[in-house]
């Protein structure tokens, strides 16, 4: 990271500059078999369009609060990044009644109908896929996604100081994020080139500053698992040697 990384757009940014060929997030889904890895280039190029997604298709401005229902997922990491570059408030698990638009997976549709604004649905397929019938009321994420620009440029600077996320009942500024995730990097010793597992949902902070922020801050990178109970026996520490994990955050 650099002195000016103040949100964790800025830690994105200058991990881009830095190593965009390194590894920044292998997602597993183990109900589904699913693995992606993403590059930091590749991670930021789905932030990028999808911060344009937000900022142009979506109006949404610096202060719009965005109820993220999504659980521990690569494309949740995106949203996370994407919000910070825009301004957004990333209100995760948020009340969807009270928010200016909402961010959906499969399985909680029905609670987000309650925001009144704009509304988008992810499938969470294996690929990114999209929905076979879209859900109505909703813009599908990966119909709407593939043709928005490659580079992003707020339409106004964003507060480093102002809102930026809120987990569990705690809000915090994008510099209050970043402070958090370096203290926690530091903490567990995470360093340049080391390898986080995270099994940890996205419904707390520790869950995501082990399965996002405190890797990306740290220039390490993480190995997040969904539904990671449904490993065989002795799959676990197949995977922590097949990942090169140096550290490890199973629950």
């Amino acid at each position: 990271m650099t002195a000016s990384d103040r949100t964790p757009a800025d830690l994105l940014r200058s991990a881009l500059a830095q190593e965009p060929a390194r590894p920044l997030v292998t997602f597993y889904d183990d109900a589904t078999g699913e693995r992606v890895e993403l590059s930091v280039a590749t991670f930021a190029n789905w932030v990028a369009k999808t911060a344009n997604l937000l900022q142009g298709e979506l109006s949404a401005e610096p202060g719009d609060r965005l109820a993220l229902l999504l659980p521990a997922h690569w494309q949740s990491a995106v949203w996370l990044l994407a919000c910070s570059s825009v301004g957004v408030v990333a209100d995760v698990g948020g009340d969807a009644s009270r928010a200016d638009l909402v961010v959906s997976g499969p399985d909680t549709l029905e609670e987000a109908r309650a925001c009144s604004g704009e509304r988008v649905a992810l499938a969470l397929r294996p690929l990114g896929g999209r929905f076979p019938q879209p859900p109505a009321g909703f813009a599908d994420y990966a119909v709407e996604v593939p043709g928005q620009g490659d580079q992003f440029v707020p339409y106004a600077p964003v507060d480093p100081h102002a809102a930026a996320l809120a987990v569990a009942g705690t809000e915090l500024s994008g510099t209050q994020v970043v402070e958090r995730a370096l203290h926690d990097a530091a903490g567990v010793g995470l360093a340049p080139g080391a390898r986080l597992l995270s099994g940890q949902a996205y419904d707390s902070w520790d869950g995501l500053s082990n399965g996002l922020y405190a890797p990306l801050a740290a220039g390490a990178s993480v190995v997040l698992c969904r539904n990671l109970g449904r490993l065989a026996d002795g799959g676990l520490e197949k995977r922590v040697e097949s990942e090169r994990v140096t550290h490890s955050v199973a629950h």
